[in-house]
């Protein structure tokens, strides 16, 4: 009897060891996420941030690996943001493959313990990491939305397999990377609203300051040479001075246009107001004034706000975009540059002649600058039941993912201001103050239609800072014009609806 009375006391003894044990290891696990979250607070750099996060997880969980994937809205993939053990951003699938993928799409945990027989599992990752893959334990990333906008997967646990008590740790990381993520994005979209403003004011410094220095070098020539009275001299010095008074012309009538949007909102508030009021005093039986008077006041109110002469016009576009082609075609001068043209014939559009010369004229020369020589550009306008839509395909160097973002902004250039150019107009990397793209823009609001871009950066320079050498034939890293036309470039696309009407 004793005996026994001692084996049980042994064994409840033993029994609450084990207990404090696996209480102190929880406490030892929860403090590690808890240190996960301090640092989470703390670091908004996305490096340093998801490399100590992975370490941590890893120390958690007791895994070899650890890895976040993040979801591409644009592109349909989940993308890795860090894998231990590999480089950043390395591994990129669609958003439905693999166990990362079924997570992301179905918003629920998976555990899988022998992955190699689970037919969720994607191997094609483990053939390019070289890592071989055991089991995983992958939960979704939910924003504060309650969005998932990733998932994060933790893989070959040291112990063996995974349990259930893994879920538990690994959905509390969750919480903290998924918190992590939307404080590293705003903090990315802070510093890129900083950088554009720094670009504003750099480019429109440089902008004004460069001419304006010209024409004053120029002038001073202009008077020394006039007091030798050699003016045969003088007719490059007046060239350039002609030039740059050109360039401040245009970049003034630019902010013109862009500055003009504010008094038509204005204005057109105001319309709607006297609309409104005039269909609720219809409505309401009441007596008031006629359908002509109230089209008498709108166009008073037009006249008032209206910082131009807007003259709507049936535009026969074929004959139009063939005539701005074979005028930037000619202004090109030397540029060896193929204009594809692709144009329905008989295509008629209302439409203010000098507003489309402006936007299709801008977003032209912008293709041409942007596509080094012996490069190709192609236009289309075509017409359907509902829309006419014209096009403005470049095969050039493309767009940054950074830039896409504010390229609608106002005087942003894509290039670096130390690599700015400021160039001739329809030369490679010409410069320009960046306007054109924000003047399109404003004229859409106005007009009624549509402005929308699609670009992809040539795969050799992923970076604004990596330079084009700005002939097919010099580029180092193709064979032939197909490989540069299939590296990347841009499309532009204006749309105007057929029964909507514009505004102006």
């Amino acid at each position: 009897m004793a005996a026994l009375t001692r084996e049980y006391i042994e064994e409840r003894s033993i029994g609450r060891r084990n207990e404090d044990r696996l209480v102190r290891d929880r406490i030892r696990k929860y403090d590690q996420i808890f240190k996960v979250g301090q640092i989470i607070t703390s670091e908004v750099n996305l490096d340093t941030l998801f490399e100590v996060i992975m370490t941590e997880t890893n120390q958690i969980l007791g895994t070899r690996r650890s890895t976040v994937f993040l979801h591409d809205k644009r592109t349909g993939e989940l993308w890795s943001l860090v894998a231990t053990g590999m480089k950043r951003n390395e591994i990129r699938i669609p958003d439905s493959y693999g166990v990362a993928g079924w997570v992301f799409t179905h918003i629920k945990p998976l555990m899988i313990n022998d992955a190699y027989n689970d037919p969720r599992f994607y191997s094609e990752i483990d053939k390019k990491s070289g890592f071989r893959t055991r089991n995983i334990f992958c939960v979704p990333l939910l924003n504060r939305q309650g969005e998932c906008i990733g998932a994060l997967q933790a893989l070959n646990k040291v112990t063996g397999r995974f349990t259930e008590r893994d879920r538990d740790l690994l959905t509390s990381i969750s919480c903290y990377v998924a918190i992590a993520l939307e404080n590293a994005k705003l903090y990315e979209e802070l510093k890129a609203l900083d950088r554009a403003r720094e670009r504003v004011i750099n480019h429109l410094s440089h902008e004004l300051k460069t001419p304006i220095a010209i024409i004053s070098a120029a002038l001073g020539r202009v008077s020394r040479e006039v007091r030798k009275e050699n003016v045969s001299k003088l007719e490059r010095a007046v060239e350039r001075c002609d030039r740059n008074l050109h360039r401040l012309m245009d970049l003034q009538e630019k902010i013109d246009d862009i500055l003009n949007r504010k008094p038509v909102e204005e204005g057109e508030k105001i319309i709607r107001i006297i609309q409104d009021a005039a269909d609720f005093a219809e409505e309401a039986g009441e007596e008031g004034m006629d359908r002509e008077s109230i089209g008498r006041i709108v166009r008073r109110i037009y006249s008032l706000f209206n910082t131009g002469d807007i003259r709507m016009e049936e535009i026969l576009l074929d004959r139009f975009l063939h005539d701005l082609c074979d005028e930037i075609q000619s202004a090109m001068g030397a540029r060896e540059m193929e204009i594809v043209r692709d144009f329905d014939e008989g295509t008629h559009l209302r439409m203010d002649r000098r507003v489309l010369t402006k936007v299709c004229g801008g977003l032209l020369r912008n293709a041409v600058e942007n596509t080094p020589d012996e490069g190709r550009i192609s236009v289309t306008a075509k017409s359907d039941t509902e829309d006419i839509c014209i096009t403005f395909q470049d095969f050039g160097v493309g767009i940054t993912p950074e830039n896409q973002e504010m390229i609608f902004g106002g005087f942003f250039h894509t290039q670096n201001t130390e690599a700015y150019s400021s160039g001739r107009p329809y030369g490679f990397n010409a410069g320009g103050s960046g306007a054109d793209l924000l003047r399109a823009k404003c004229f859409s609001e106005r007009f009624g239609f549509t402005i929308s871009f699609e670009s992809s950066r040539c795969q050799f320079l992923p970076e604004d800072s990596d330079p084009c050498p700005g002939r097919i034939s010099a580029c180092t890293f193709i064979k032939d014009r197909a490989g540069c036309f299939s590296s990347g470039g841009s499309v532009f696309r204006l749309t105007f609806p057929k029964n909507g009407s514009s505004v102006y």
